[in-house]
């Protein structure tokens, strides 16, 4: 008889109070994974479905009624900022496979800022979105923590430092970018050559730094620091970084720009200068972003794939809400360099 009674389930005073938090860790899933099937959603596999299907029956789970107006299936896209078109092109790629899924996106900036990281967790419980993908942000512990604690899975794009083992990465081959830049110029014979670096706390910058100084080593020169200024990925550093450079008593005839939006801002600091691009000064930036092909002159770059990295990170974080693991923790896309018209030939006195 005691048998025939263990066998019954729980008591009926512990039916339906069982949460989906836990049925997720007997399961050994996530809880959007739990979610999908409690919703009938089809995007899960048959043995993971049947295995919480049998968990959610046993404890008498009942899902409770929607509130109105309320969506399941989302993905958030969170970025340190957003004022750049280089965001953009990362949210063109993420949209491009969440439509196709039937997912929404919900896109965030948390500015680096404490504050706007918790706010942005709140609002993920109160939305129970699917996964998370953050852009160029650094990912702080307790953030990395609470998001285990909530179940969602994770990609992160571009990291600004060395993320946890456990996340998934999507990032472009910046060192190679940086040495193909610098090539470029070494080989129209260039040998002053100056670099306006991005923010040294991310991981780009630094590779895209070290790629120019290989170029140059390879060559046989050193790094002049004089030619080395810093910048953060916008026009204005751009501007400001170059004006520098030509305050030298010796500028240099090229200029590597480590984003599409500093070199920008640099070929102004030329032009109000009464110089020409290139007759007077090369200039290379980073990630071909569209309006640089229409730039005057139009811009040689180095081609990130910003929209394939956002395509590739939002496959991997849908592949994790379906408990498959990626095909790799840490992808790195190819760069290639775009010559256009904003480099030339050094000029000969």
């Amino acid at each position: 008889m005691a048998a025939r009674e263990a066998d019954a389930g729980p008591a009926p005073e512990a039916r339906g109070k069982v949460t989906i938090t836990e049925i997720a860790r007997r399961a050994g899933v996530s809880v959007p994974t739990v979610s999908r099937v409690v919703n009938g959603r089809s995007d899960v596999s048959p043995r993971t479905r049947a295995r919480v299907e049998d968990l959610l029956q046993r404890h008498g789970y009942r899902k409770r009624p929607a509130a109105p107006g309320t969506r399941a299936a989302l993905l958030d896209l969170v970025f340190d900022d957003l004022d750049s078109p280089w965001a953009v092109e990362i949210i063109r790629g993420v949209e491009e496979v969440a439509h196709a899924a039937g997912v929404g996106t919900v896109v965030s900036a948390i500015h680096g800022r404490a504050g706007d990281a918790r706010e942005w967790l709140r609002n993920l419980r109160a939305r129970a979105s699917d996964g998370v993908i953050l852009v160029t942000s650094t990912l702080e512990p307790v953030l990395h923590q609470e998001l285990r604690i909530l179940g969602v899975p994770l990609v992160v794009v571009d990291p600004a430092g060395s993320p946890a083992l456990d996340v998934p990465t999507v990032g472009a081959a910046n060192w190679s970018g940086g040495l193909a830049a610098t090539e470029h110029l070494l080989s129209l014979g260039h040998r002053r050559i100056g670099l306006i670096a991005g923010p040294p706390r991310l991981l780009c910058s630094r590779a895209r730094f070290d790629g120019y100084r290989a170029a140059l080593e390879g060559a046989g020169l050193t790094v002049d620091d004089t030619l080395v200024v810093p910048g953060d990925f916008h026009p204005e550093s751009g501007f400001t970084g170059c004006n520098a450079l030509l305050d030298l008593a010796e500028p240099p005839t090229a200029l590597f720009a480590a984003s599409d939006q500093m070199a920008l801002g640099a070929i102004e600091a030329l032009r109000r200068r009464g110089l020409r691009v290139p007759e007077d000064m090369s200039v290379v930036g980073f990630d071909d972003l569209p309006e640089v092909r229409w730039s005057a002159p139009p811009l040689t770059t180095i081609r990130q794939p910003l929209a394939d990295m956002g395509t590739l990170a939002a496959r991997t974080v849908l592949r994790l809400t379906r408990d498959e693991r990626p095909d790799s923790p840490r992808v790195e896309l190819g760069t290639e360099l775009v010559v256009r018209a904003s480099t030339a030939p050094v000029a000969t006195a």
